[in-house]
């Protein structure tokens, strides 16, 4: 994939892995639109990063979907690149008689049917873009889930499927389908303090990036990687180490 002189349009933009990939894209020399539901955190990152565009938009919201890629796209003519990268984690049990549905709704909301739905928004306006992909971002946790975080790791193996499918869709009009598979990194992904002890941020997406740059459609890195790699017995093995401390 060629980072530079790419529209790009990324969920979830205004902190974490979503910002980290931004300011990359940026760097490469692309146009990048950011993206989330909290405008405080939006016009933070563009101070940071004055050359970003942001846009307040909550991707749980069907209705908000629409009305940002109606945005987008009249104010971006150029846009030919979009990243589903917004997400929520939640620590819940699928026991628990006291999480209310809209809870556990919004998480499969925001992580599930937002890149579902943006996708099949936008594939009619990428066909006919040079160098036009989608990037959805999923976890290793597709591949062998933690229990504590049930829905959060079943919607990222939902995503991971939907990215092959897509891929074999959109290989006949030219848009390109990847996916980036973090592992945990130092992000506040799940509330402030949870992922200390997860990879570099800046060293995460420097090499994602590069991959990317490479010409890889899917990339992991440190346990993710061996993780989308790995056999069944040994994702059997990862699944019990994990879920049995």
């Amino acid at each position: 994939m060629n980072l530079s002189h790419n529209t790009v349009l990324i969920t979830g933009g205004a902190s974490g892995i979503g910002l980290a990939l931004a300011v990359r894209f940026l760097q490469a020399g692309s146009t990048v639109i950011v993206c989330g539901r909290r405008a405080d955190k939006l016009a933070e990152a563009q101070q940071q990063h004055p050359g970003l565009h942001t846009r307040v938009a909550d991707v749980a919201d069907p209705a908000e979907r629409e009305a940002l890629v109606a945005w987008a796209t009249a104010e971006f003519p150029a846009l030919n690149v979009l990243v589903n990268n917004a997400g929520i984690q939640n620590r819940l049990s699928l026991t628990d008689e006291t999480v209310a549905w809209e809870t556990r709704r919004q998480e499969i909301a925001i992580n599930f049917d937002a890149p579902i739905h943006l996708a099949t928004l936008l594939v009619p306006h990428l066909r006919r873009q040079p160098g036009a992909a989608v990037i959805n971002v999923t976890s290793g946790l597709a591949f062998a889930p933690m229990a504590m975080m049930p829905v959060y790791c079943a919607t990222k193996a939902a995503l991971h499927s939907l990215t092959l499918t897509l891929r074999h869709e959109l290989a006949a009009v030219g848009v390109q389908v990847l996916e980036i598979v973090p592992p945990a990194v130092n992000t506040d992904l799940g509330g402030p303090g949870l992922h200390t002890f997860g990879e570099p941020l800046d060293a995460f997406a420097d090499a994602v990036m590069a991959r990317l740059a490479a010409g890889e459609q899917e990339v992991g890195y440190g346990s993710s990687e061996q993780s989308r790699l790995a056999s069944r017995a040994e994702l059997d093995t990862v699944f019990q180490r994990m879920n049995n401390r």
